[in-house]
């Protein structure tokens, strides 16, 4: 028995790698698209460099140099140094963990939140849907920076806090989306079948309404995570950011405003250059999923 049970589950497994090498494939099919390469590729390029370039360039990012203060770009310091004659490769390494880590988790957040409540609103009864919706349109009416300065107010300025205050500001549209999306899956035949046979809410949401509207979920990710970058370097400029010592993006790109005065192109440059580079595969990503979802 045991040896036949072993031969079933090996034969299982040796059908599921095909199967799940054919979806996956399937998959690529569906969404391939130029943007999608470029946006992917570079966002990919981003992550190795941010969370793989502490391995190969091991300098302390930390580390005071007084005699390398508002270096330029050299061998000894590929990307110069700032105003304490700390390396700013070591600092844009360091940053770029820091701002992709938040940006990605906070989305993920606003992505969990936003689905509970626009699943909630949509396949509810109707005087919850209404309550919601009027909350909802409450919060939209509230400009993001004045959220984010309150929420800032209120949650502790370290990397999990952020996380949440992003999050928590990042949702509302999202949800508004899912809503809408919900309402319109609600009443086709398979959803209905699973009513009658009994599925509860919460099964047709995960199960159904969740795959369908997944390809919009992810788009909206994307374009989720370029927001959440440059609402933290905003966060940043008003001293509401990833707290020093500890680097980020907007963080390096603040203290390099303040420097510019005196000729140190290379502490904006390269913030600027790293920001403007997440943001732009990140759309380029999204632009190239929705017109493959359009048919284009």
């Amino acid at each position: 028995m045991q040896a036949a049970d072993a031969g079933l589950r090996a034969r299982a497994e040796e059908t599921r790698v095909p199967r799940f090498r054919a979806a996956l494939q399937e998959w690529v099919t569906a969404y391939d698209h130029p943007l999608v390469r470029y946006g992917l590729g570079l966002f990919i390029a981003l992550l190795l460099f941010s969370m793989l370039g502490g391995f190969i360039y091991t300098k302390d990012p930390l580390a005071i140099q007084e005699n390398l203060l508002y270096s330029p770009p050299s061998w000894a310091a590929p990307m110069g140094t700032d105003n304490l004659g700390r390396d700013l490769l070591a600092r844009m390494i360091h940053g770029g963990q820091s701002t992709l880590i938040a940006a990605l988790l906070g989305s993920a957040v606003a992505m969990l939140i936003g689905w509970v409540y626009g699943m909630a609103s949509a396949l509810g009864p109707s005087w919850l849907d209404k309550v919601l919706m009027r909350l909802l349109d409450a919060l939209l009416a509230v400009p993001t920076l004045v959220l984010m300065i309150f929420f800032a107010s209120i949650v502790r300025l370290d990397t999990l806090g952020l996380i949440v205050m992003l999050g928590l500001v990042s949702w509302p549209g999202l949800a508004r989306i899912i809503r809408n999306e919900a309402l319109a899956y609600r009443e086709r035949d398979y959803v209905l079948a699973a009513r009658q046979f009994g599925a509860s809410t919460f099964y047709i949401a995960r199960t159904h309404l969740l795959r369908a509207m997944l390809p919009i979920l992810i788009v909206n990710a994307t374009f989720l995570v370029a927001d959440i970058v440059l609402a933290l370097a905003g966060l940043t400029f008003l001293g509401l950011g990833i707290q020093p010592p500890f680097a980020s993006w907007g963080g390096l790109l603040n203290d390099g405003s303040q420097m510019v005065i005196l000729g140190c192109w290379w502490l904006i440059l390269f913030p600027g250059v790293a920001i403007f580079a997440v943001i732009l595969a990140m759309n380029m990503l999204g632009q190239g999923l929705l017109a493959r979802l359009e048919g284009r």
